[in-house]
């Protein structure tokens, strides 16, 4: 049985997302260029040393939060019924991409502000590629277990990354324009869950 955390891991998780939220913040609101870690560790409270101690850059800083997002991605397919995956995946879009209240829709504003950041900082960019690359990795063992002993590895793959990239594509295609994350038309949601569409849609049925 798994212990609970202790006190002092939660408030180093606790002080590491502080830290995310200021940096996802102030890069949406002015751009990375314009934004430095000594700014970063003001807004989020915590000593300059301090904000070494937990991120090697600026940029990296935001990795925490974005790492959110793709747990919460993983866990919603890893708790859908076994079979294919395909089926529950376009649900999944629109229960993450579909904001809920006011907090979704804060969350999805200074994304579309952090995608748009990206433009004009390589580092941060690498940061949005890794994090979706360890996402996809985690979701090909999760797809694997929903299909069974019968999953064919490379189909699993292909369906793990048209997951991925509907996401990112979707979120990214939507952070150029100027749309409500839950209007019509060019939303997040339904600009992924058409990505996955085409995406998958050279996807073997098993």
């Amino acid at each position: 049985m798994e212990s609970a955390p202790s006190l002092t891991a939660r408030r180093k998780a606790d002080t590491r997302l502080a830290i995310a939220r200021a940096a996802a913040a102030r890069f949406a609101e002015h751009g990375a260029s314009r934004v430095t870690a000594e700014a970063i560790a003001a807004a989020a409270g915590v000593s300059l040393r301090t904000f070494y101690r937990y991120f090697p850059t600026k940029e990296d800083a935001v990795a925490p939060l974005l790492g959110i997002g793709a747990a919460s991605w993983q866990d919603a397919l890893a708790a859908s019924p076994p079979g294919d995956p395909r089926t529950a995946i376009p649900e999944i879009i629109d229960h993450l991409l579909i904001p809920a209240g006011d907090a979704e829709r804060e969350g999805l504003r200074w994304t579309r502000g952090l995608l748009r950041a990206m433009i004009e900082d390589p580092a941060l960019r690498a940061v949005w590629h890794r994090v979706n690359h360890d996402s996809e990795t985690r979701l090909r063992a999760i797809v694997a277990e929903l299909e069974g002993e019968t999953a064919d590895p490379f189909q699993v793959r292909l369906l793990a990354a048209a997951a991925t990239d509907a996401i990112r594509i979707g979120l990214e295609h939507w952070s150029e324009s100027d749309a409500d994350p839950d209007g019509s038309g060019g939303t997040p949601a339904a600009l992924a869950r058409r990505a996955f569409a085409e995406l998958s849609s050279g996807v073997s049925e098993r």
